[in-house]
């Protein structure tokens, strides 16, 4: 729901003041362009669709 509520905050700010869109444009470029965030949130995002490991294979 929080969720929700901040994207329709994000999309009305971008839909009401035109140079927002390209700060927010300008800030996912940046943290795309950083290797270890792209990781980190790509990581973040398949972990809970992983197979977890019952115990240690010998």
């Amino acid at each position: 729901m929080m969720r929700w509520l901040l994207f329709g905050a994000l999309l009305g700010a971008l839909l009401l003041i035109p140079s927002v869109f390209a700060f927010v444009g300008a800030v996912i470029a940046w943290l795309l362009g950083k290797p270890v965030f792209v990781a980190f949130a790509l990581g973040a995002v398949a972990r809970p669709y992983l197979p977890r490991m019952r115990r240690w294979a010998r």
